[in-house]
């Protein structure tokens, strides 16, 4: 799942309202969160058309 894919996901999980400011500080934190899940080798990442494609371990 891309990055925008995921981010919708806990959009539309969570039934959160998608502003510019809710954009950044939840966009930011799930960069954050994945970079650590990549790092405990629990996630890994493939580019497929040119987009970046995160994948569970």
């Amino acid at each position: 799942m891309s990055f925008e894919g995921i981010l919708k996901y806990i959009f539309d999980k969570y039934k959160l309202t998608m502003n510019v400011n809710q954009y950044v500080l939840v966009g930011s934190t799930i960069k954050s969160y994945l970079s650590y899940l990549l790092d405990e080798a629990k996630l890994c990442y493939e580019f497929k058309d040119n987009k970046m494609i995160w994948k569970q371990v």
